[in-house]
């Protein structure tokens, strides 16, 4: 089936679109939504702009939609985003990287129904652990580009998710996912990329004790000497 990828550039986004592939369907194009709302209940706010690099990286065409991020409304922005995807890249369904969230799931489902188009959810209702595990196993470079719970601090912005961090995470309150927004991630690497990202400038802005983002504002893209 031809499906058009809702990509954020986190890791749920990033491995959805690589079980899709391995389930045998064709990724056509992204789509990502610019939400000016950083507490946006539906799209990842922080470093959505590397999506292009992302993009690239993948060599996928890429639908990108602005929204105000207000509760609802921004979902009208979404359906307008995957109507593009239909005309233009003929797109039969979507690829979403909702791990147990139903409020994201349900909407995404509604418009897709409304669009007449089918709704894939490959980690929906995942092992988290286990898929923590396999990101790391499937050589996926993930880093920490944003917290916002009590058990994560600065010093975790920008750090590589590893086994140290799950171990880490699994001793505190927060949902090892990070599928209530505790923390948020952005993708370097992955098999999927012919291309990795490299930082090369970036800094931590914290808003509070347990809440900051790791902004980067360059990054440069480096041919991948194993692919």
């Amino acid at each position: 089936m031809k499906l058009a990828s809702l990509f954020s550039g986190g890791k749920d986004s990033c491995y959805s679109l690589l079980k899709a592939k391995q389930q045998g369907h064709e990724i056509v194009c992204l789509i990502s939504i610019i939400s000016e709302n950083k507490e946006s209940y539906m799209f990842h706010f922080p470093n959505i702009h590397l999506v292009k690099e992302q993009a690239e990286a993948l060599e996928l065409p890429i639908i990108l939609k602005q929204t105000k991020g207000k509760k609802e409304l921004e979902l009208d922005d979404l359906k307008e985003a995957i109507k593009q995807a239909i005309k233009k890249f003929n797109i039969e369904g979507i690829v979403c990287g909702a791990l147990a969230s139903e409020y994201q799931r349900s909407r995404v489902q509604k418009i897709c129904d409304e669009l007449n188009i089918k709704m894939i959810a490959p980690l929906w209702h995942t092992d988290i652990e286990q898929y923590m595990h396999d990101l790391i196993k499937d050589n996926f470079k993930i880093i920490i580009s944003g917290i916002g719970a009590e058990g994560l601090s600065e010093q975790d912005l920008g750090k590589v998710i590893d086994k140290d961090f799950i171990e880490k995470t699994k001793k505190t309150q927060i949902h090892l996912g990070a599928e209530g927004g505790e923390y948020e991630t952005t993708v370097l690497d992955c098999p999927l990329f012919r291309k990795r990202i490299e930082i090369l400038d970036a800094e931590k802005q914290m808003d509070s004790e347990y809440s900051g983002v790791y902004k980067i504002k360059k990054v440069k893209l480096v041919e991948k000497t194993n692919h």
